[in-house]
């Protein structure tokens, strides 16, 4: 299977169970839709941003058929300017390359320095779908086990209202 084996080992060692699908790389949410499966499956956008410090650092998922408004988050996350972290700090804090960031890359951040902000709306979905931190493969899960992932990560997390009334 594609992706980090550090994935598939916390995945087991959660009795989290996934359905496995290979595609060729998509680095895009624009790409990976085309290769999209799973009847009632979410599939989630990846945001990893930083603060205008440099010192704080965000992963922001979210359904990908929304648009992401970065003022709308700035203004949540109460951090002033917001900007995409280039790619050296996403090897840095999530050990991955540009395209390949997920929820699943939480598991290289052994030291908890990277904050997850969740949309509320995931909580609804049936199933998620990421990719195991290589964008040439997809995991779906449930949304039970997502939350069993997010519970046992060990990383601060919050879920946001990304398309309230003010989006």
């Amino acid at each position: 299977m594609r992706g980090q084996p550090q994935v598939y080992e916390y995945l087991q060692r959660l009795g989290i169970e996934f359905d496995y699908y290979e595609h060729p790389e998509a680095p895009t949410i624009e790409i990976a839709a085309q290769y999209y499966r799973g009847e009632g499956t979410t599939l989630c956008k990846n945001l990893f941003f930083r603060n205008h410090k440099g010192n704080r650092h965000y992963l922001v998922i979210m359904d990908s058929r929304h648009a992401m408004d970065i003022h709308q988050i700035e203004h949540m996350l109460h951090q002033g300017k917001l900007s995409f972290a280039s790619p050296e700090r996403m090897m840095r804090y999530l050990g991955v390359k540009p395209g390949s960031v997920s929820l699943f890359t939480l598991v290289n951040d052994t030291n908890h320095e990277v904050t997850l902000f969740v949309d509320n709306e995931l909580r609804k979905a049936e199933k998620v779908s990421f990719h195991p931190n290589d964008n040439t493969a997809s995991l779906v899960i449930s949304n039970a086990d997502m939350m069993k992932f997010i519970e046992n990560i060990g990383n601060p997390y919050e879920f946001l209202d990304l398309y309230g009334e003010e989006c």
